[in-house]
């Protein structure tokens, strides 16, 4: 039977912390609402090359000049401070290789297929902090295990509602909100949530998305989260984490991890039924500057694991660059190395390699899956895919480029039967020049 109310016991028992919790601490000083006050500007450069060789198509070549301002407010004096932050974005086309053909750094093209020159938003949002609480409403960057917004191209993904921070407690973070609307990171205007793999009935979306969860970071190298979300008529879905890194001395460290997703259908369940249980654990050993991790990830279920569109609440072990190795049944293994060169003198510069295979039985997924059934076929009883990523970053240290960053990504990907033409034979390349400016 179908779980009637808005969230189950667990998620209410979430929440209803974080009120009470606000009258736990004195006030805190604010530093005024014009002293307090930050503006930022990010210039972003952003080429992508994907190259879906399974369907022999010409490639997907996007590149784009990203600007993202940034203003946050201080508070107001008193024991209760008021404030507002803002943002704006514009993107240009340097190159709209002919199409978009759904590589996503430009807004999709209408009738010829190509993006238009430029696009732009802004938002804004009032916020109210009372001790140690922290109320927003308006358009918010999320950044959470169940909702967050995509910052992995040219422009970031914003939300519109409301949200609520608490920090009483040493070690201690709580929070909950609702969000009923989202600005795509490709796109300009604001639309319904919907989820990354689901194919909701004319793409409305749901009604909005609630949350409410807690992170605990009091015990040095110890962090972990908990957090409850409904997704109306669409899902419950629950999350939890657990990370410790344990320095065995001065140059050798070990980090084992846990990450765990619970998913069920809800309300009018627009995607189908949905019972998915998928987990992800990690272990690294840190010597010096190199770093390998080991990684095995697992979906329970016969529907995929699904997340918010175009976000990065897919905070899994085996999320990569192109995939995220998360199909029906999917059982995923992870090897990945890291080096940082300072330790050859070149302070800044980073790189990492990672080998991902995973397998799975597709022959279990309902092909009249409601939500589902275009991402996967029932003749992949015995499907297979990997994803090989290398990634360079470099950091500038010091002098007028200061914090500019240049960062080359590169994955190919291969998939056997059963999975869809775009998650199965892809070339993806990107170039990404990040030069952050704090004007005030």
């Amino acid at each position: 039977m179908k779980n009637s109310l808005t969230f189950t016991p667990l998620f209410l028992a979430i929440a209803a912390t974080i009120a009470p919790l606000a009258h736990a601490a004195g006030s805190n000083p604010s530093d005024g609402f014009v002293e307090g006050s930050h503006l930022n500007l990010n210039a972003r450069n952003y080429y992508m090359n994907r190259d879906r060789r399974d369907l022999h198509t010409d490639d997907s070549k996007e590149w784009g000049q990203g600007f993202i301002g940034t203003f946050e407010s201080g508070y107001t004096q008193g024991a209760v401070g008021f404030g507002l932050d803002a943002h704006a974005m514009l993107g240009l086309k340097l190159d709209g290789g002919g199409g978009t053909d759904g590589s996503s750094i430009l807004p999709y093209g209408s009738g010829s297929g190509k993006a238009p020159g430029s696009f732009s938003t802004a938002g804004g949002t009032l916020k109210m902090r009372a001790f140690d609480t922290e109320l927003k409403a308006g358009d918010l960057f999320l950044n959470n295990p169940v909702i967050a917004g995509g910052m992995t191209r040219m422009l970031p993904q914003t939300f519109r509602g409301v949200s609520l921070t608490n920090h009483s407690l040493d070690g201690w973070m709580f929070e909950g909100g609702q969000a009923s609307f989202t600005k795509l990171y490709n796109q300009s205007g604001h639309r319904r949530i919907g989820t990354s793999y689901g194919a909701l009935a004319n793409d409305a979306g749901s009604q909005h998305m609630n949350w409410a969860g807690v992170s605990f970071s009091g015990i040095d190298g110890l962090s972990s989260n908990l957090y409850a979300s409904e997704l109306k008529d669409v899902w419950q879905q629950y999350y939890y984490d657990l990370d410790y890194t344990y320095a065995l001395n001065e140059m050798i460290s070990l980090n084992p991890g846990l990450h765990y997703y619970h998913t069920q259908d809800t309300g009018q369940s627009l995607l189908g039924a949905i019972d998915n249980n998928t987990y992800s654990l990690h272990f690294t050993v840190n010597a010096g500057h190199h770093s390998v991790t080991a990684a095995y990830q697992r979906v329970i279920g016969n529907t995929p694991f699904d997340y918010i569109a175009q976000g990065d609440s897919v905070y899994l072990d085996n999320s990569q660059q192109y995939s995220d190795f998360n199909g029906p049944n999917e059982r995923s293994w992870k090897l990945k190395y890291a080096y940082n060169f300072g330790g050859l003198g070149l302070p800044g510069l980073t790189s990492a390699v990672s080998y991902i295979s995973g397998k799975t039985d597709l022959s279990q997924v309902d092909p009249q899956s409601r939500g589902y059934s275009a991402w996967y076929s029932a003749d992949g009883k015995d499907a297979k895919h990997w994803e090989r990523d290398i990634d360079v970053k470099y950091v500038v240290q010091g002098g007028k480029a200061k914090d500019l960053a240049v960062r080359l990504q590169w994955a190919v990907n291969r998939g056997s039967n059963g999975y869809s033409a775009v998650d199965r034979d892809v070339d993806e390349y990107r170039v990404i020049v990040d030069y952050p400016i704090n004007v005030f």
